[in-house]
Parts: C-alpha cells; sequence; structure tokens
C-alpha cells in the first residue's frame, strides 16, 4: 500500500509537471525575472513555503518569496499589485469580489489553555465573559483560583475576524492582556503561561502540541478540535484557506497556482497538518 501511494504521489507530480509546460520538450513559459512574491496569511505561510521548495525545485531559475503579515496584507498588496499572490486564511468578503480565491486547503481555530490547566472545556458564553471581561479569573468558569491572562490576535488577521464572527464578539470589546500576530507567538504565549487562554489555527496547535508544547485544545459547541472534524465539516470554526489574485495572474503565478491547488501538494498539505480539500 505504501508503494502505491507513493507511485499515486510521483504520477501526480509529473501529471503537474506537463500541465505546467515541464514535459520533455515542452517550450518553456515565459517567468520574466523569475521572481514569485506572496504576502498575507501567517497561517498559510509556512505551507506555502513548502510548496515554493518543491515548485523551486522542478523550476530551475525561479524563486518563490513568501513573506507574512497577515490576511488583509495579503488582499491589500493583491489589489496593489505589490505581490503576485496573496494568502488569505478566510473565504474573500463582500467588497472583494474584484479578488479570485484559490483554495489550497481547510483549517480551523481552536481555543487552546495550558496542558496544565484543568478545565476540560468553556462554553461560548463563557469564552464570551473571558474575552469581554466580565470574567477575569478562572474560578469564574469552574477552573482554579488565578488571573486569566487574555490572549487576542491582532487586527487584520482573519483568525481574530472568524474568533469574533463566531462568538458574536465587538473586537473593541475584548479585553486582552496580550496581543499576538502569528499563530506559532500564540502557541508559545500559552505554552509559557499556564492561566493563559488564546486561539490559533488548528492545525499549528495539533503540530505543535505533537512536538510536546503542553497546551491543551478546548471543543467548541461540543465538538473536539481535530482536522477529522474539519474534514467532515463538523467543526463550527472551520474556514478555506486561499490564495487571491488580483486581474490576470501572470505566467509564473498561474504556473504556481496550478500546482498549489493540485492533488501533488496534497503530501505537504497533510505534512501541515491542514485539510487537503477535494480534488
Amino acid at each position: 500500500m505504501a508503494r502505491r501511494a507513493v507511485l499515486v504521489a510521483m504520477a501526480s507530480a509529473l501529471a503537474v509537471a506537463v500541465a505546467c509546460g515541464g514535459g520533455a520538450g515542452a517550450a518553456r513559459p515565459d517567468f520574466g525575472d523569475g521572481r514569485l512574491t506572496l504576502s498575507g496569511s501567517s497561517t498559510i505561510a509556512p505551507l506555502v513555503g513548502e510548496i515554493g521548495k518543491r515548485f523551486e525545485a522542478t523550476h530551475p531559475g525561479v524563486r518563490v518569496d513568501v513573506q507574512t503579515g497577515g490576511s488583509s496584507r495579503g488582499v491589500a498588496d493583491s489589489r496593489r499589485g505589490t505581490v503576485q499572490i496573496g494568502m488569505v486564511s478566510r473565504a474573500l468578503n463582500p467588497g472583494e469580489e474584484d479578488l479570485t480565491a484559490h483554495r489550497i486547503a481547510m483549517d480551523g481555530v481552536a481555543v487552546i489553555v495550558h496542558a496544565s490547566n484543568p478545565i476540560a472545556s468553556l462554553s461560548d458564553a463563557q469564552i464570551v465573559a473571558i474575552y469581554t471581561g466580565a470574567a477575569t479569573d478562572w474560578s469564574a468558569v469552574g477552573g482554579v483560583r488565578a488571573p486569566i491572562t487574555v490572549v487576542n490576535k491582532a487586527e487584520g488577521r482573519s483568525t481574530l475576524e472568524l474568533f469574533g464572527t463566531h462568538f458574536r464578539l465587538d473586537r473593541t470589546a475584548i479585553k486582552a492582556s496580550v496581543v499576538i500576530g502569528e499563530n506559532l507567538h500564540g502557541v508559545r504565549t500559552v505554552a509559557g503561561d499556564p492561566f493563559a487562554i488564546g486561539y490559533v489555527s488548528v492545525g499549528t496547535a495539533e503540530y505543535e502540541k505533537t512536538k510536546g508544547v503542553p497546551i491543551k485544545l478546548l471543543p467548541v459547541g461540543g465538538v473536539e478540535p481535530s482536522n477529522a472534524a474539519v474534514r467532515q465539516g463538523r467543526f463550527p470554526l472551520s474556514r478555506p484557506l486561499n490564495l487571491v489574485t488580483h486581474g490576470t495572474p501572470s505566467p509564473l503565478a498561474r504556473v504556481f497556482l496550478h500546482m498549489a491547488t493540485s492533488a501533488a501538494v496534497d503530501d505537504l498539505v497533510e505534512g501541515q497538518f491542514f485539510v487537503a480539500v477535494g480534488r
């Protein structure tokens, strides 16, 4: 079975290479200076970085540059033309119809606490109380007597947008102790504080937990956060991970998008603890 899986992956990769002009004797598309720049979501960036390495290996002379800064930056940079492709870890919003979304994976948003925290679950109302400052001590939500460290995402991050929408939180009403940017920053902040609570990508949290990072993922709406739940459409805080373009993509961007949305990178998607989309 393992040998068959390898052969299938090789066949998929070969199909992509041929479709992208990489077949024997095929004319190489005009890639200009050979530089492809992407910016945006820190959730997507590690995955896109891995796809970029594979793309560079199959397209000698091409350089893929991946920059973070949040989904809002991905949208803005795409529109300004300062990058060829934006990274946006959410669905496109009303008013963004000028962009085209290219889905590369699915993910969820997990509420996390330190592994030593005895809390096993929190209701939606309790999470709202914590993030609005109505509950400032863990004893108020069934935990030990200790002040709660509220870890929140910075403005412009799609994780904050999805979290706020799901829990019907006015972002201006959130009382944060710590404001973080990238998901890994959030994981490390919670892992370093036994009384912290935060929310990050399910994929990132699951991956870091497998490496021994002391965090606990709490259920949302009674559903345990996992890739299986995201894949089955059961997890309420799920989202698409998109690459976005404005106008007609350049030949280089078009070939990269073909690979990034193909089954040839499913192993990279799953290796980053995201959910591969149906092909």
